[in-house]
């Protein structure tokens, strides 16, 4: 007996030495195409103590990247003024993109061939012409091609589409999203970012898509993928003065067999609002902010209001996210609000969007 418990001892003993050390989980390497995004900052901010390595920036902008590099004390020996020069001398594992829309396909003909993973800021492109390019290079060269959404990390939808799944309020009927603000050049953002995105060919649109976006994305997400039958939309141009080349509002009606959803984007909002309303045919969820859900679900139930707490790792923003998913720690599904399949579909939606609005017409996808 006293020889069995000197030998199990022994090899507990070897056993916790050597998960000991284990080495540690090796970081990913991660780097970043373009600066002019003002949704980079974040990033920057905290890059030192996210779950990743930040080992190159790729920015034309000179005077941009210097002013970057001075005012979040980043290495400028990993800053590149061409993106092909980046890639190859720092060998990231997935890139960033905090570029242009348009230029989202610039990026990712750049990283496929190479091997390396992208996440683009939203929406994935400028047009299905595009979206259709950036899909081929990923079935060919077998990359992940993710798109982010500030809303994707939002307890308050996540729970709302659990409660769905659960089914709280029974058939959906009607969803409403409200997406925007006073408007780019109202809230101050940045002078790179503000050339494009009134640009209606670096942008694809105004409006429709800085803001469309994010409604088609949770919309199409929560219908688990299903394309609308019709699209009808009305753009408007209430600030030409401001904004004279594209949209600054835009009301874009989807219709389904057995509902329809309303997709409020503008830079006219008096403040600035991400929320949503569900309604189905027992009862309905307002997603108030990202952590905020109130509900009824019954007719003679009372409203309730609860507060959801954030999500955790991964899932608590974009960069963890990316970082999990090229590691192989989380697999990307086609209907999750990042993949490319709900996102061709929200480059669908918005095209339509724009076409009906200029013909007057709906358009039948």
């Amino acid at each position: 007996m006293k020889k069995f418990l000197f030998v199990f001892i022994t090899m507990l003993f070897i056993f916790n030495l050597l998960v000991g050390q284990q080495p540690e989980k090796k970081l990913v390497r991660i780097a970043i195409a373009g600066l002019s995004h003002s949704h980079v900052i974040p990033l920057l901010s905290n890059y030192k103590t996210q779950d990743f390595e930040l080992v190159g920036i790729f920015e034309s902008n000179n005077e941009m990247a210097q002013r970057y590099a001075d005012k979040y004390k980043i290495d400028k020996s990993i800053i590149f003024n061409t993106l092909e020069k980046m890639l190859d001398k720092t060998k990231p594992d997935g890139v960033i993109t905090f570029t242009s829309i348009f230029d989202h396909l610039k990026v990712v003909e750049a990283c496929a061939p190479r091997g390396i993973d992208v996440m683009v800021e939203k929406p994935l492109a400028v047009s299905t012409k595009h979206a259709s390019i950036m899909s081929k290079l990923v079935e060919k060269y077998k990359i992940k091609l993710l798109t982010n959404y500030e809303t994707t990390w939002y307890s308050s939808n996540a729970k709302s589409y659990e409660m769905i799944s659960q089914d709280k309020i029974g058939e959906l009927r009607k969803i409403i999203v409200y997406d925007g603000h006073k408007g780019p050049k109202e809230i101050g953002v940045n002078k790179e970012f503000l050339d494009w995105l009134a640009d209606p060919v670096q942008n694809g649109g105004g409006a429709v898509i800085d803001f469309g976006c994010y409604g088609a994305d949770l919309i199409t997400w929560i219908m688990k993928g299903q394309k609308p039958e019709y699209v009808y939309a009305v753009l408007k141009r209430y600030k030409p003065d401001v904004y004279p080349n594209v949209d600054d509002d835009a009301t874009i009606v989807l219709s389904y067999p057995s509902m329809e959803c309303v997709i409020n984007a503008s830079w006219n909002w008096p403040f600035n609002r991400k929320d949503m309303h569900i309604y189905g045919t027992k009862g309905y969820i307002f997603s108030d902010d990202p952590t905020t859900v109130r509900y009824r679900l019954s007719e003679r139930g009372k409203e309730e209001v609860e507060k959801i707490p954030v999500l955790e790792a991964p899932y608590k923003n974009a960069f963890t996210f990316f970082s999990a998913a090229i590691r192989g720690d989380i697999v990307i599904k086609e209907t999750d609000l990042s993949s490319l399949e709900i996102n061709k579909t929200v480059v669908e939606i918005l095209e339509a969007a724009k076409k009906s609005s200029k013909t007057g017409k709906r358009v039948k996808l």
